[in-house]
């Protein structure tokens, strides 16, 4: 399948993904030395986001989350790109500023057929995202 969104951060990559039905906080919901989701409760707790696509509908949580997301990278662990269902500021700054390739806005049928494990190449450039 292939769909087009809107690009949010330029780039491209290749990987499996890791969805998420919920929201992500990056500051204090995951863990910037490791990229592990440490939010008690969260679906992907005790996941790595480190080398994946992560897919969930959009960020939350303190505007700190942008550096968050910044910190990842410079350690090595950050996700590879990012789709969301509706990107929102905190995330969409750190995905550029990261240089993070990241979509939003695919069609809901596109969205909804994302599956952890899938392998799914995101071309940000083109706002394409292919599985």
């Amino acid at each position: 399948m292939e769909a087009i969104g809107r690009k949010i951060a330029k780039g491209s990559a290749e990987g499996e993904a890791l969805v998420s039905l919920q929201p992500i906080s990056f500051y204090g919901g995951v863990d910037p030395s490791n990229g592990v989701i440490v939010e008690k409760g969260h679906e992907l707790e005790g996941k790595s986001i480190s080398g994946r696509v992560l897919v969930f509908p959009q960020g939350k949580g303190s505007t700190v989350g942008s550096y968050t997301l910044y910190r990842l990278k410079k350690n090595g662990v950050a996700p590879i790109a990012i789709i969301n269902k509706e990107a929102e500021t905190i995330v969409a700054v750190g995905a550029i500023i990261s240089e993070i390739p990241m979509v939003d806005q695919l069609p809901s049928e596109a969205y909804a057929a994302l599956k952890t494990g899938t392998k799914i190449r995101v071309n940000a450039d083109e706002a394409k995202v292919t599985f």
